[in-house]
């Protein structure tokens, strides 16, 4: 990859996150009256559904204060920011037990909870950056606490599981997810255990859902790390194990530890052989660890994340390593992408495609597609062409 062509790419993630996506998000899905933001938006912009997932009010809360506190202290992102903290600290904890929801109305009131609580680890992030942002030690104990209680519900409090004693079964996305919150909050309040959270995620990731024999990473296993020979057990989602592979290799980066950046681009090359359409290009969502048939009827369509995760990892991959390999993988996976997905009339990207890149649904935005994965990316692999470009 010459200079040529990452000074190209950085022109295309930084134009595409400060002129097209962050824009397309700040005028249509704030909410000026009850605070917080409507992420179902319509091809135009056009909100269609008022209610409001919680995972996206802390992903966007978390957004604009990544971007006032490492790209620029743009008054108007840390008041946004401040306008989602405020509308999730006011609606979207359970006074009863402390617990997020999930799923609330405009006006805050509760409509869901799920049985994990990946709220907390998401609004942990975002009051993290607004404690960075405003100096407020209030928000840094916050996010700590609510850290603790999401490490707290995996690990201990389990008490409603999806499944029951006949199948028990222990996911990646627990300790995957971990990893990069421990990161956040280490950058951001200086979590002091950080290292011991990551290296325990990093060692539960290892232990039970790296498996050479099969050259992939397992997204579901048994408790003890055995495959579950049944549709659940086999199912691969290359796109989330493309995520936690750069996970942990950014931790390699931080630590300067070789190892660690040889096991995520480990992870990434025996899941881009799993997940590439070697037919019609792009990521597909859902694989079969054995070739055999998926359950699930999307399971060759391609969201728009797990294209962003790759497009990090491969990016990533080729920073820390050199291999060309990567770059031409970068490239693919890029190009795919972007002649797919952005939408050239309304700006921001489509979230769902078919297999051969027609779009499925004008859908901009709904409880899980917010602005978190592609602007994350863009941020992401501006800092790495940024760094590659001093060299």
């Amino acid at each position: 990859m010459d200079a040529a062509r990452q000074n190209e790419l950085l022109s295309i993630y930084n134009k595409g996150l400060l002129g097209d996506i962050l824009p397309f998000w700040i005028k249509n899905s704030v909410d000026h009256i009850h605070g917080g933001f409507m992420t179902s938006l319509d091809h135009d912009g056009t909100v269609i559904d008022t209610d409001k997932g919680v995972w996206q009010q802390c992903r966007f809360t978390w957004l604009l204060g990544e971007l006032y506190n490492n790209v620029e202290q743009r008054e108007e992102w840390l008041e946004l920011a401040k306008l989602g903290i405020q509308f999730i600290e006011k609606y979207c904890f359970d006074p009863t037990d402390g617990r997020m929801w999930f799923h609330v109305t405009r006006d805050g009131l509760p409509i869901r909870k799920r049985r994990y609580a990946f709220s907390e680890s998401f609004a942990a992030m975002a009051y993290a950056e607004l404690a960075q942002a405003t100096g407020d030690e209030y928000f840094a104990e916050k996010a700590e606490l609510i850290f603790e209680q999401f490490l707290d519900h995996n690990l201990n409090q389990q008490n409603n599981p999806k499944f029951t004693d006949t199948r028990p079964t222990r996911n990646i996305g627990f300790p995957m997810i971990t990893i990069n919150v421990a990161q956040e909050l280490r950058g951001s309040i200086v979590l002091k255990n950080a290292n011991q959270i990551i290296d325990n995620s990093i060692q539960t990731i290892r232990d039970y859902h790296i498996k050479e024999k099969y050259e992939c990473v397992m997204e579901t296993v048994g408790l003890n790390g055995e495959m579950i020979n049944h549709f659940d057990g086999r199912t691969l989602n290359p796109g989330h194990a493309i995520e936690g592979a750069w996970f942990i290799m950014a931790e390699g980066a931080y630590r300067n530890d070789q190892e660690l950046i040889n096991l995520g681009c480990q992870m990434l090359d025996w899941m881009w052989e799993r997940g590439w359409d070697q037919d019609y290009g792009g990521m597909l969502y859902f694989t079969d660890v054995r070739g055999i048939p998926v359950q699930e009827y999307w399971h060759d369509m391609k969201f728009w994340w797990p294209q962003n995760e790759t497009i990090i990892a491969t990016l990533l991959a080729y920073q820390l390593t050199g291999n060309s390999k990567y770059a031409k993988w970068h490239e693919m996976i890029h190009d795919w992408s972007y002649a797919h997905f952005p939408d050239p009339e309304h700006g921001e990207w489509f979230g769902y495609l078919h297999r051969d890149g027609s779009i499925s649904s004008k859908l901009k935005g709904n409880m899980w597609k917010g602005p978190f994965h592609l602007p994350r990316m863009q941020l992401k692999c501006s800092h790495i062409l940024t760094e590659l470009l001093k060299h």
